[in-house]
């Protein structure tokens, strides 16, 4: 059986409640009990009394001589009687038998079966009314000790009730106090013991423990809120520790971030792979706390490692790994890993004979790769044996990647600047070979023709073809200025205004002929590339007319929307022109037309004789603002 300490908290309330039910039952059920005797000994009480009443009546009858009315209450009496005897089952009468009860009902019986002899029966004496009222007397007598002989009984059993409700108060009040007692030990005291541990633990005093006093609910609390205790503890205890593992966690992210901004500004502002791979690697040592660092690049077979920059490194090693054939050690291997590695050096036999003669013990091999290719590698080298955590393996292969796109992005600049001065090479080819070209093959027929004249000796040719001559060097002369000054000319960033103003200046005081610019409209600027090609374009169409058309004044007039329009006439002579032979009868305006195709512009040309020429350029709509002016280099610059 178990103990009662091993009960639950609903076992032990029913143990303490259940006993005082049970009696509280057992109270009201012999309270009952006795009430109910009350009622019928007091219906039997009341019956008796009726007995004396009808006593008197029938010797009131009997005296009277009144035989009906006394055969009638016979009858009544005698029903009263067996009433009392048998008790009535449809109401709670019944006599409270008891040995004197009996006895006094006997009595009675006798008494009447006397009675009604002397009294009532046929053949009776004659009634004597001193007699029958002397008679009537005694008889209820009789009947009143019957009565006295019933409230005898009925006064017990109504003690009996009254002691049954003094039993019941005293078992209210018992079970009262015990079932107040039985909370306190069993609810009460365990919750205050543990408002009171848990009032001490919010005060910080993480050591308070509840007693488990039972193994109720209560007890389980207890041991719950113990185990609860031993885990704040142990948590508080290692607070701390963990809010320092979390502190260098964070470092290690700030250093990881920091780093990756030294590297990604390196790159930014870095215009020569000298700057970049010597700032990469003094910048790589320092992250990764390296003794020395070397970056390598390799050909496109991967069968060389040159190195472009050290951090470091003693000058010994430098001078003897500039560089290095794949496969020659652990750095620059002929099948390269995509990934980081991590080489002991000591143990790796002949591998490292440099490494290991430097006092080097752990070499870190990174990839520099672009687009899943292996274009080169990072060695960090340490004195003691080292190895990386996830995050540093992480964070150099990403400084790796960063230093690849940087090469690739130095490489990209550098053809696109070779490109532009193939480009404006290009063009400065074309200009020549199109208008001094023309002039010195001219000059060369003249000097030809020099030479037969004076072989013939025929001044009058001679003076013409020195004449010839003379015009001839003058106009390549006028070309060459014309060229330097038109490659000289620079786009402005924001408007081609100024840079037109300005090429009409230098057209009015190389030909004397007065020029006017009018702009009409505002539209998006035009991006850089296309304001030099139409500025040529307007120089060459000056440069025919300063060279041709015999004018007086130029216009130049510019219309911004709802498209760029350029148009440039003049007052001259005019020509007659096949706009379908433009490009092979005037080499001016073949080079205007090639220059509108490059740029997807409209090239029109009207003139008429004696009234002047007008030449239109009409470029495609713009859809979106111009670019940024990209930076000509320096070698293009004439």
């Amino acid at each position: 059986m178990r103990s009662a300490r091993d009960w639950s908290l609903g076992g032990k309330l029913t143990l303490v409640g259940v006993p005082f039910l049970a009696l509280a039952l057992l109270a009201v059920t012999l309270t009952m009990w006795v009430s109910w005797q009350l009622d019928g000994g007091a219906a039997a009480l009341n019956e008796a009394g009726r007995l004396r009443m009808q006593t008197w009546r029938m010797a009131m009858s009997a005296v009277h001589d009144d035989a009906p009315a006394l055969r009638a209450q016979r009858a009544e009496f005698d029903h009263s009687l067996a009433l009392l005897r048998a008790g009535d089952p449809d109401r709670p009468l019944f006599v409270p038998w008891d040995e004197t009860v009996s006895a006094r009902f006997g009595d009675v019986e006798a008494h009447w079966a006397q009675f009604q002899k002397r009294w009532m029966d046929d053949g009776a004496r004659p009634p004597d009314a001193s007699a029958v009222s002397a008679d009537t007397t005694a008889f209820v007598g009789r009947v009143d000790g019957f009565v006295a002989a019933i409230e005898a009984h009925m006064s017990r059993w109504t003690a009996l009730l009254y002691l049954c409700q003094v039993g019941m108060l005293a078992l209210a009040v018992a079970a009262a106090a015990a079932i107040v007692y039985a909370g306190f030990v069993f609810v009460i005291e365990p919750l205050g013991a543990l408002g009171t541990a848990t009032l001490a633990i919010r005060e910080g005093d993480l050591g308070a423990r509840v007693e488990p006093a039972s193994s109720d609910e209560f007890g389980t609390l207890a041991e719950g809120f113990n185990r609860m205790a031993d885990h704040l503890q142990s948590m508080y205890g290692q607070l701390e520790a963990r809010v320092g593992e979390k502190t260098a966690e964070l470092e290690e992210k700030r250093e990881r971030l920091q780093a990756l901004y030294e590297v990604t500004a390196l790159v930014a502002g870095a215009t020569t792979l000298d700057d970049l791979a010597n700032g990469f690697v003094a910048r790589i040592t320092r992250i990764a706390h390296a003794d020395a660092a070397v970056v390598r690049w390799s050909d496109e077979a991967n069968r060389r490692y040159l190195m472009i920059a050290a951090e470091g490194l003693p000058e010994a090693m430098t001078e003897r790994e500039q560089c290095i054939d794949a496969g020659a050690c652990r750095c620059g291997v002929a099948d390269p890993a995509p990934h980081l590695r991590v080489i002991p050096i000591h143990g790796a036999g002949e591998a490292q004979p440099q490494c290991a003669r430097f006092g080097f013990a752990t070499l870190v091999t990174v990839p520099v790769r672009l687009h899943a290719r292996t274009t080169g590698e990072l060695d960090l080298l340490f004195h003691n044996e080292r190895t990386l955590s996830e995050a540093e393996h992480s964070l150099l292969e990403a400084l790796a990647s960063h230093f690849a796109g940087a090469m690739e992005n130095l490489r990209l600049n550098a053809l696109e600047m070779e490109a532009a001065v193939s480009q404006e090479r290009t063009l400065l080819a074309r200009e020549l070979h199109d208008s001094i070209a023309q002039s010195l093959a001219f000059l060369k027929i003249q000097v030809q023709l020099m030479r037969d004249a004076l072989a013939g000796g025929d001044a009058r040719e001679i003076d013409r073809v020195l004449a010839e001559i003379d015009a001839g060097v003058r106009e390549s002369y006028g070309d060459v200025r014309e060229l330097l000054m038109h490659f000289r000319t620079r786009a402005n960033a924001e408007d081609i205004e100024p840079a037109l103003a300005t090429t009409l200046r230098k057209f009015e005081h190389q030909s004397g002929v007065p020029a006017r610019l009018r702009m009409q409209g505002h539209g998006l600027p035009l991006a850089p590339d296309l304001q030099i090609q139409v500025l040529h374009i307007v120089q060459e169409a000056l440069s025919n007319v300063r060279k041709h058309a015999r004018a007086s004044r130029v216009w130049v007039d510019v219309e911004q929307q709802p498209r760029w329009r350029f148009e440039v006439r003049d007052d001259g002579i005019g020509f007659t022109h096949a706009p379908g032979a433009i490009g092979e009868t005037h080499v001016g305006l073949r080079i205007m037309r090639e220059r509108a195709e490059r740029i997807g512009a409209a090239l029109e040309v009207m003139s008429t004789p004696g009234r002047g020429t007008s030449i239109i350029l009409t470029l495609p709509a713009q859809r979106a603002p111009a670019a940024v002016p990209v930076p000509v280099p320096e070698e293009a610059t004439i």
